[in-house]
C-alpha cells in the first residue's frame, strides 16, 4: 500500500510517497506554488500516478501540543484534499520537522542557500517515515 506524505507550506509543498509495501519513504517532490487548489490537483495527480491509498499530512502544533492560528487553514487545506482525491488525510503532528530537515541538509553538506530547493521534500520524508514507523509499531 502506498502511502503519501505532504509537507504543506506557504511557497512550497514537499511530497513523499512510500514504496509499494508502504515500508519505506520513495520518492519525493516539491511543488511550488502558494495557490492551495493548485497544489490539491498536482498532490490528486500524483496521488493518481503512484497509486497512493492513504494520505498524511503534516499538521501545525505549538511546542506544548496546542494549536496555533495556521492549525485552521491547514484543516482546510486537508479538505481540499480530500475533495481533490477522495482520501481522508491523518493529520500528522509536524513538530521540529522541518528544523530536522534542515539539519539533515547541513550534516550532507549543502549549504544553507541550497536548501529551500529541498527541505520541503525531505520534512515530508520525515513525516512519512515517522507515520511508517508508527503504523509498523502499532499495526
Amino acid at each position: 500500500m502506498r502511502i503519501m506524505a505532504i509537507d504543506y507550506g506557504d511557497a512550497r509543498t514537499g511530497v513523499a510517497v512510500s514504496d509499494p509495501t508502504g515500508l519505506l519513504a520513495g520518492y519525493t517532490t516539491v511543488i511550488q506554488s502558494r495557490k492551495p487548489d493548485l497544489v490539491a490537483t498536482e498532490v490528486a495527480r500524483l496521488a493518481g500516478e503512484y497509486g497512493v491509498e492513504e494520505l498524511v499530512m503534516g499538521f501545525p502544533r505549538n511546542m506544548d501540543g496546542t494549536e496555533g492560528p495556521r492549525a485552521e487553514r491547514y484543516r482546510g487545506f486537508a479538505e481540499r484534499l480530500r475533495e481533490a482525491t477522495g482520501l481522508e488525510p491523518v493529520l500528522w503532528d509536524e513538530r521540529r520537522t522541518t528544523i530536522e530537515a534542515h539539519d539533515i541538509l547541513h550534516t550532507a553538506g549543502k549549504k544553507m542557500k541550497s536548501h529551500k530547493k529541498t527541505v520541503d521534500a525531505v520534512a515530508a520524508s520525515l513525516i512519512l517515515e515517522g507515520y511508517l514507523t508508527r503504523k509498523r509499531t502499532q499495526g
